[in-house]
């Protein structure tokens, strides 16, 4: 029963925060956090295409991924697994190099966006380990990195979660702002680390 609450929690949170980035599409400019922006960057040509590059795919991705860890569908529906796959991985290409350039101008400074950009080199760089170890056929690798990728896909989520409660503890948006670039992240690295080890062990001893 746990497990099934749990793989719903994801779910839905994973499909929420997916279908989020539509908003900045229908709400007034200033919507969420690009109230903290200043007209210098929103006006930036530059900026805008990386920043909704970024929130097109990383949503893109966000949707995509969740599936992915579905045992029923990898074991049942292979071609959608594989199909989804392609697109999770085409829409991190696309959407953490574009994470990294807004990053530069973070809310918060540079703290914020040393961060941020940590957050996009290992997205990144995750995503690429398990595509090219796929196309090897090493599906051990490709799983073990694809659990680390999503873990910092779904920064998106912690992220959200974390920040009204940092903002509520530290009372200051910015300070908080500095705190979550790194604790939306980092905690969830931490699992995927400790998870693979707990997977490594029971395939080891099965």
């Amino acid at each position: 029963m746990f497990k099934k609450i749990s793989w719903l929690v994801f779910a839905i949170l994973a499909v929420s925060i997916g279908l989020y980035p539509s908003l900045y599409f229908f709400l007034d400019r200033k919507f969420s956090l690009l109230a903290t922006k200043t007209d210098e960057v929103l006006t930036d040509p530059a900026w805008n295409v990386g920043f909704y590059i970024h929130i097109i795919f990383a949503g893109l991705a966000m949707l995509a991924g969740w599936t992915q860890f579905s045992p029923r569908i990898r074991k049942f529906h292979l071609g959608i697994h594989r199909n989804l796959g392609k697109i999770y991985v085409a829409s991190v290409m696309l959407g953490a190099p574009a994470g990294f350039y807004i990053a530069l101008n973070a809310t918060g400074g540079i703290v914020s966006s040393i961060g941020f950009t940590f957050l996009a080199i290992l997205w990144f760089s995750t995503t690429l380990i398990a595509y090219l170890a796929i196309r090897r056929l090493d599906t051990r690798r490709h799983e073990i990195a694809m659990i680390f990728s999503y873990s910092l896909c779904f920064a998106a989520v912690t992220l959200r979660l974390w920040l009204p409660v940092l903002i509520y503890l530290l009372e200051d948006y910015y300070t908080a702002y500095r705190t979550v670039a790194w604790l939306c992240w980092i905690p969830n690295l931490i699992f995927a680390i400790i998870y693979t080890r707990r997977l490594n062990m029971k395939i080891s001893a099965a």
